[in-house]
């Protein structure tokens, strides 16, 4: 059964997180084919009109629903001091390969409160194959 299903899941991000799962958004799953890919940016707002429903979003867990899929990493261009691969490229910063079953918790708020400009991030191009993931957000307070 679905529900259950995603009820588990919730629960999983939760004590992973240690963010209440009412504080989170639905669970958005996406899917890239080749040559798509997702420009770095940050899962945090700079609007007033999305704070009003649950603050900010504080995390993120991104999670790796497909296999044999060739480049699609998540790249983080600011997070250490290194270089990988982004769809193919060398790039610095730090890329993390979607691997089913896998996932990625990063924050978007640090323990001062404030947004954190290092959280940006994004999607390398596919090069080959199909990229799933499914994404949840955490924000401040329940946003339902």
């Amino acid at each position: 059964t679905f529900l259950w299903l995603a009820q588990a899941i919730e629960k999983r991000i939760a004590v992973f997180s240690q963010v209440p799962a009412e504080n989170g958004e639905l669970i958005q799953v996406l899917r890239y084919e080749k040559n798509q890919y997702y420009k770095p940016h940050h899962d945090y707002f700079a609007d007033t009109f999305n704070l009003k429903r649950g603050g900010q979003r504080i995390a993120t867990m991104l999670m790796y629903l497909s296999d044999n899929v060739e480049g699609g990493e998540t790249y983080f261009p600011l997070a250490g001091n290194g270089e990988c691969s982004c769809g193919g490229k060398m790039m610095k910063g730090l890329c993390v390969k979607p691997i089913k079953g896998d996932a990625v918790l990063f924050w978007s708020m640090g323990l001062n409160g404030e947004s954190d400009p290092n959280s940006i991030h994004g999607g390398c191009a596919v090069l080959k194959g199909e990229k799933w993931s499914a994404t949840k957000w955490m924000r401040q307070r329940t946003s339902y």
